[in-house]
């Protein structure tokens, strides 16, 4: 799908240089535009690419603006920096048009509902007394089962299960098969040492704004909710188990691990492969680096900080500690100079 320099202009309300008939349908780099890419420049460093670029438009800082004629319909905004993202968006809006209708193929519980406009692809199960939300878009090969809630412009990508009695908040969008509301790892040994599963009656609860990636997998709980707040965005292969809270606007890196009972605070940054321990409290605000094993409960003020190592600790201390033991295996003269420098 194509979209005109006129339409992006009207869409950062900026001045067009240049034919705004012009037709573009892809982002590029200003180095490597082509006629039908759209560029942003915002540097100073790249301006130079401007001169000799090829691309169909460019999004320009107001200070940028070349003295001399150049290929490219320029469309000129105060600063382009934050312009990439929203011009992504535009991008998908306009590429990605909303199905709708119900594939003969795809089956609906007689119970449930279903608002308008939603599309419901090939293959995929509607269980009873659910209830889908208008504008949505369930694609093909998704398994709702009963008494599930799913609001208004969600997005289920291809394969995603909803386990009976989870909810869905509005303009929710998850990924190709991730899981939602399978069973919480709940097991209890009896006198021979034999486990017996722990059953398990609660659901998971998806505020609106939610975005979870491609077979990440949320628990329900063992009683009442596992609760993923407003806002909240998972990437790929993440594990949330039982009655587990993540706070608002809290994101979390690939192959995080989040143990049952956990309360995670809202506006958290946790990078890839964080591991959380089970039933302790994660203040608002947390940063964490890649790998970081948080075994106990964390305030806001060490939270801030941000964390690093397992058991985790805040950078600073991590950091100082690093000088050091990376020379651990170092012949003894090297330690002891190690020791001596940092004396």
């Amino acid at each position: 799908m194509e979209v005109t320099a006129e339409r992006i202009a009207q869409h950062f309300n900026g001045e067009i240089i240049g034919d705004p008939t012009v037709k573009v349908s892809m982002v590029a780099k200003i180095e490597s535009g082509k006629p039908n890419n759209v560029c942003i420049l915002h540097n100073d460093k790249y301006q130079k690419y401007l001169i000799e670029s090829n691309a169909g438009i460019v999004i320009v800082s107001r200070h940028l603006i070349p003295n001399q004629k150049v290929k490219p319909t320029l469309i000129v905004v105060e600063d382009a920096h934050p312009a990439f993202a929203s011009l992504l968006e535009l991008l998908n809006t306009i590429k990605k048009s909303r199905k709708k209708g119900r594939s003969l193929l795809s089956y609906r519980a007689f119970s449930s509902k279903i608002g308008k406009d939603v599309y419901i692809g090939i293959f995929s199960y509607v269980g009873s007394k659910s209830v889908i939300g208008k504008g949505s878009q369930i694609y093909p090969q998704c398994y709702i089962g009963s008494n599930v809630t799913i609001g208004e412009n969600c997005i289920l990508y291809p394969g995603v299960r909803i386990y009976d009695g989870c909810k869905i908040g509005n303009n929710c969008i998850v990924h190709a098969n991730a899981v939602i509301g399978s069973d919480g790892f709940g097991f209890a040994p009896d006198a021979a040492g034999v486990y017996k599963k722990i059953p398990q009656t609660g659901n998971v609860i998806i505020e609106d704004d939610v975005e979870i990636g491609a077979n990440t997998v949320i628990d329900r709980a063992a009683m009442e909710s596992t609760i993923i707040r407003r806002g909240v965005k998972l990437d790929n292969l993440i594990q949330i188990a039982h009655n587990v809270e993540i706070g608002e606007n809290t994101v979390m890196a690939a192959q995080c691990g989040v143990a049952g009972s956990s309360k995670i605070g809202k506006n958290c940054m946790f990078g890839g492969q964080v591991g959380v321990a089970g039933h302790i409290t994660v203040a608002d605000g947390t940063k964490s680096g890649a790998q970081a094993g948080i075994q106990g409960s964390i305030s806001a003020e060490l939270g801030a900080k941000g964390l690093l190592g397992t058991p985790a600790i805040d950078v600073g201390t991590y950091m100082r500690a690093y000088v050091k033991f990376k020379h651990l295996a170092d012949p003894p003269k090297r330690q002891n100079q190690t020791a001596k420098d940092s004396e």
